[in-house]
């Protein structure tokens, strides 16, 4: 007897149909197949303090040709779609997973997209490609010879227990190898902070090194504790062969390098690197190479310079392009770029959420009386001062213990143990905002005196607290001020606070310091981090270029001749280490040690001060980071009542996908993908007694609503459970008294019966002979629920 195919589910079509195909044409199951393969965590919805988990994107096939090296997609539907119903997905996942040929299938047989070639092509059930077919159509496409090919097959490292790469990280590293294999020497990637870089480094060398074709290797970077993270960490399989470069000494004898740029290029005319004969590096890859390394008279470019034969590998979250320096210049265009909002949508890096706190001098600007006089007796120039002004050229006693106040409100109401980052103007900044927070936390500050800590270049006891502000099993410190030195390189995965008191206007600043929050620790209940705004920093949230591509800026000037396609710029660079953490303003202006007032010896101090100004908070608005990666600013009920229409038009259609719905948690489930939580709506409308019904129908269709208990009771006053028999009747009462207690809308999951509250019925088998059977209690279950919903 034939099969009916339109009678199976898609799962009875793959296990029946498209598995056997893709075996029978030479794939192999335990190698080269993954089945339902999960390729993203599912995007982190924040509303209020409650969160949740989006979709997961999942492919029904992915299939490899060797492992981390995949050539297609399949996507699967019943037999009562077409063929090529599944195509768009197909491609749509492809694009996004960088796998060259899509398919789809119905059981009948393939439909294949050729994304290189733009083409289509019907393929009957038994005859999908093997894996060498695709193979050598993906190598003819690509122009990849037999010697290049050796390369691009080089496995990756892996051992039982270590961390497989995510899909993004796999493109960067395969995108690298592949370019690398055919010749190309400058590769810039670009990948949002906590996206793993230095994993993705780690795998690129170690592929290129086995293959052979890179057998000396320098990794470079700017902070001394990004070295030592990544030696004892992410390269630890290079222990044997790997050293970091100390003391100007350089040992030709090991294979693996990895060095501050400043360490290398050395002091007073000695340059370190010269050491080395140019040639000696095969391979040298640029850490954080935003900070400088694309400026023709920085130390950085001297090295690569110097070392110019090798393939040079520059990584940035945020590639710098201003008239004075450019990366894509030195590196070329991306060859890869991972964004933030990517980064977000797919649930690997931690949504934000944005307080914004306007204070009164802020908006309106301060103006002093003529000849008033700062706390040191200066006369203070007679001018308009405004937000830009304060802390730089205007010290307002008030205004930094209001912000110090605002930030303490905040954590007393969250946690007074969130790890919390203060970004200051300068130097002298935070150390007086560490004072005005500790006033504002004495209580902790008597149990621990590092619970605040100031950390910043100058200051070695701040410095040496910042292992364990970042380390994630201890308490202290608990909140730093800091001005430039935690801007960039310091992985704080614990992170829950940045507090914006300064003045960016860089995009490239900005974006670092937004990374110091963005990475997910669920286990430590970090889910989402909250940006506190001070100065409407968070304005650059609006910026086209806060997560766009990078864009080269070039401006030739013709009175110079000089040509159309931009050559190198030179401009000078300061190695941050030297400066001892006194790092430049987003001005461009160094940052100046405390103490000294005055202005080159004038009687004109640096920065006037004042403790006679009151300050006051005069709004407050919260933003939330929403599905489409925007902030929102309307209130959370009009935000939640905007979403739920979208899905669902009116009361009608409400109503009536409620009562088709067997599973009411997939309609929840529907909703929280629009960003609608209920739990969260159900706080700030103050409406804890509704269930999930009455919510969405008093918040978007503006129905009266009824407590979950004065639903029970209606059903009760019906009279309706006197048509069972005793011992169903009190089941059915159970169950009514689990929905008034707990809200719970599916009562037909046959688990609620292995609760507590039914032991005394006996077992879930025997409850259900006292309906008749399973059938007739799914019945008798589904008309208790139709019952608690009548109007």
């Amino acid at each position: 007897m034939a099969v009916n195919k339109k009678a199976l589910s898609e799962e009875d079509i793959k296990m029946k149909y498209i598995t056997p195909s893709i075996i029978n044409s030479g794939w192999d199951l335990e190698k080269q197949i993954r089945a339902e393969y999960f390729f993203t965590d599912g995007r982190v919805i924040v509303r209020g303090n409650l969160t949740s988990r989006g979709k997961r994107k999942r492919a029904d096939y992915i299939l490899f040709y060797k492992p981390n090296l995949p050539l297609a997609i399949v996507e699967a539907k019943d037999n009562n779609h077409t063929v090529g119903a599944g195509i768009q997905q197909g491609i749509e996942y492809a694009e996004i997973l960088d796998i060259p040929f899509a398919f789809s299938s119905n059981g009948d047989g393939f439909l294949e997209h050729d994304r290189k070639n733009g083409t289509e092509t019907e393929i009957p059930l038994g005859k999908f490609p093997s894996p060498e077919d695709l193979w050598k159509r993906y190598k003819s496409i690509q122009g990849i010879d037999d010697k290049q090919e050796e390369v691009i097959k080089e496995p990756y490292f892996f051992q039982m227990g270590d961390k497989q790469p995510r899909y993004y990280q796999r493109i960067a590293i395969n995108r690298t190898i592949e370019a690398i294999a055919k010749g190309q020497n400058r590769l810039l990637l670009v990948m949002a902070t906590g996206t793993g870089k230095t994993y993705t480094a780690f795998q690129i060398m170690y592929r290129l090194w086995k293959a052979g074709i890179k057998k000396k290797i320098l990794f470079l970077t700017d902070r001394n504790i990004l070295v030592d993270q990544s030696m004892l960490n992410d390269f630890k399989p290079f222990q044997k062969y790997m050293t970091k470069i100390e003391n100007k000494k350089m040992d030709s004898s090991y294979e693996v390098y990895l060095s501050l740029y400043h360490q290398l290029s050395g002091e007073d005319n000695f340059e370190v690197f010269k050491q080395f004969k140019p040639d000696f590096f095969d391979l040298i890859i640029i850490d954080e190479c935003h900070r400088g390394s694309a400026k023709e008279e920085s130390r950085w470019r001297k090295i690569l310079d110097y070392f110019t034969s090798a393939t040079h590998i520059g990584l940035t979250a945020t590639p710098k392009e201003t008239t004075d320096t450019s990366n894509t210049h030195y590196f070329g265009k991306p060859i890869y770029t991972y964004s933030l909002k990517q980064g977000i949508d797919d649930g690997f890096l931690a949504p934000y959420k944005v307080i914004r706190i306007g204070l009164d001098k802020d908006l309106t600007g301060y103006r002093p009386v003529k000849g008033k006089l700062d706390v040191n007796g200066y006369e203070i120039e007679d001018r308009e001062y405004n937000v830009k002004d304060y802390d730089k050229n205007l010290i307002i006693d008030d205004r930094t213990k209001k912000v110090a106040a605002k930030v303490t409100e905040y954590l007393k109401k969250i946690d007074r143990f969130s790890k919390t980052i203060i970004f200051c103007i300068d130097i002298e900044h935070a150390e007086r905002m560490r004072q005005a927070v500790i006033n504002e936390n004495a209580d902790l500050v008597a149990k621990n005196s590092k619970y605040i800590m100031r950390i910043t270049g100058d200051n070695p006891e701040g410095k040496a607290q910042l292992d364990n502000f970042i380390d994630e099993e201890s308490l202290y410190p608990t909140i730093v001020t800091t001005s430039k030195l935690m801007t960039t390189g310091v992985d704080c995965k614990t992170c829950k606070v940045i507090v914006l008191d300064n003045n960016i206007t860089s995009m490239t600043e900005f974006k670092q310091i937004i990374g110091r929050g963005t990475r997910l620790r669920p286990d430590y209940g970090k889910e989402y981090f909250t940006i506190i705004d001070f100065r409407n920093a968070s304005r650059l949230f609006a910026d086209p270029a806060f997560d766009g591509e990078p864009v080269q800026i070039y401006e030739p000037n013709e009175e110079n001749g000089d040509d159309i396609v931009p050559s190198d710029m030179p401009d000078e660079d300061t190695n941050p280490e030297d400066l001892q953490g006194q790092y430049s303003n987003s001005d461009g202006k160094p940052d100046h040690v405390f103490e000294d007032w005055t202005v080159n010896g004038s009687d004109k101090p640096r920065k006037y001060r004042v403790n006679d100004i009151i300050v006051k908070v005069i709004s407050e608005r919260v933003q939330y980071y929403d599905k489409d990666g925007k902030l929102i600013t309307e209130s959370l009920i009009d935000y939640s009542k905007k979403n739920i229409l979208k899905e669902f038009a009116d009361l009608n259609t409400f109503l009536r996908k409620w009562s088709e719905e067997d599973k009411k948690q997939a309609i929840i489930e529907e909703l929280k993908e629009q960003g609608v939580l209920l739990d969260a709506l159900r706080e700030e409308s103050e409406n804890e007694n509704l269930d999930d019904f009455d919510l969405i129908c008093h918040i978007a269709f503006d129905q009266k609503p009824l407590t979950k208990a004065e639903r029970a009771n209606n059903v009760k006053k019906r009279g309706y459970l006197y048509k069972y028999g005793d011992m169903a009747k009190q089941v059915l009462e159970a169950l009514l008294e689990k929905y008034m207690n707990e809200g719970i809308i599916d009562l037909d999951d046959t688990k609620i019966l292995e609760l507590k509250d039914f032991e005394r019925f006996g077992s879930p088998l025997k409850i259900v002979k006292a309906f008749g059977g399973k059938s007739n209690y799914l019945k008798a279950v589904k008309e208790l629920e139709n019952e608690i919903y009548l109007a």
